[in-house]
């Protein structure tokens, strides 16, 4: 059986526990490759036809999921998909909350130092859109403290992700960190930045790769759960990487202005609501440096997409804890970052295909991760 990368923090899952997460694994997999693409199937023969006699107009997302939702194909796939991620967390529930002491102990034992860990103080308070809903169904979300020094987000993060994915972020879970990285290579090359700065970065999956690219480079990282950042330090810590975390939010952070030569996001984006979108791209714009780089990766967005395209891609705004979902991806984002700052001919958009993150598409391509970058005038 396989199993995600054993570093120090990670939670150690005996063997009846390991087969019940290899045994969800398998079931998202079956569902993704031998489920999923019947819906396009039902689509085409039953509800497409039925749309057509009843909705004069062009046809949008929100036609084809209502016409969707009336199949019973359709709805058998929707129950096991919700069904699969329920079970995902359940299975790796067990090992965290069974390791949890464990874990904190390690946790204490993390005693070099090489990074630090900023933790608020009592006022701070996570926003609704992180704090009010159980993201991806993950029990307490980002934010709940179940105790003193709690890890348990974090742990439930770190184990959950490599099982949620499919493995396919690799042993570390740190794929988009890493593809991010080989995109500021291909179109800022030669970058040597001071500080770099990621925002959401939960228990610094993809925060750790920039130590590796930029050994010269303070490296600094922002979440609004502590739970997940005492992971991610401990984690650090574990790794021999030295970044500084810190609980911050990314709509308004404490930092200077100017503090950062590059500021990163990995999936971050849809999880914030449209008013704090806004936001985190004007605290991108006066955090950079002159001559900065920006650059967030994230889910597809809906322009250009076909009817039925978009629809499948916004389940999981309706099944999957995931309310800002469609908010990002339906958003006018050249329109945002003027208004942040950023001139157009400053700006890149590119696109990568989910089965070969090395490509960078300068046209929309499907399926496919969505890159955006800016630099600040310097």
């Amino acid at each position: 059986m396989t199993a995600p990368f054993p570093h120090a923090l990670m939670p150690k899952a005996e063997h009846d526990e390991l087969a019940r997460c290899e045994f969800v694994q398998m079931f998202k997999v079956h569902l993704a490759n031998k489920v999923r693409p019947n819906n396009r199937a039902i689509f085409d023969a039953r509800v497409a036809p039925r749309l057509a006699k009843t909705t004069p107009k062009a046809l949008t997302r929100h036609d084809v999921r209502r016409g969707m939702l009336a199949d019973t194909g359709y709805q058998m796939w929707g129950s096991l998909q919700r069904t699969s991620q329920e079970l995902l967390w359940d299975s790796v529930g067990d090992t965290v909350l069974r390791e949890l002491p464990d874990m904190i102990e390690t946790a204490g034992t993390q005693t070099k130092k090489r990074g630090s860990l900023r933790l608020a103080d009592k006022s701070f308070v996570a926003p609704g859109y992180i704090a009010d809903v159980d993201i991806h169904c993950m029990p307490g979300g980002y934010v709940t403290d179940l105790r003193e020094d709690d890890l348990t987000a974090g742990g439930y993060y770190d184990f959950g992700v490599y099982w949620y994915t499919m493995s396919g972020l690799g042993s570390l879970n740190d794929e988009k960190g890493r593809t991010t990285l080989r995109f500021l290579n291909k179109y800022y090359p030669g970058l040597k930045p001071r500080r770099v700065l990621d925002m959401g970065c939960t228990v610094g999956h993809s925060t750790l790769p920039y130590c590796d690219a930029f050994p010269q480079a303070e490296i600094h990282a922002i979440d609004v759960g502590a739970p997940v950042l005492r992971y991610a330090h401990a984690r650090a810590e574990g790794l021999g990487k030295s970044v500084h975390f810190a609980q911050e939010n990314a709509e308004a952070t404490s930092y200077p202005s100017g503090s950062f030569d590059v500021v990163v996001s990995h999936i971050l984006l849809h999880e914030v609501s449209r008013k704090a979108l806004d936001a985190i791209m004007k605290e991108c714009f006066r955090l950079l440096a002159p001559g900065g780089v920006m650059l967030h990766v994230d889910v597809p967005l809906f322009h250009g997409m076909a009817p039925y395209d978009a629809f499948d891609a916004d389940w999981d705004t309706y099944n999957n804890n995931e309310p800002c979902w469609a908010q990002m991806r339906e958003a006018n984002i050249q329109q945002i970052l003027a208004k942040a700052g950023f001139k157009a001919g400053d700006v890149l958009e590119r696109w990568s295909p989910v089965t070969d993150l090395h490509a960078f598409e300068d046209k929309p391509v499907n399926p496919r991760w969505y890159f955006l970058a800016a630099r600040k005038p310097g």
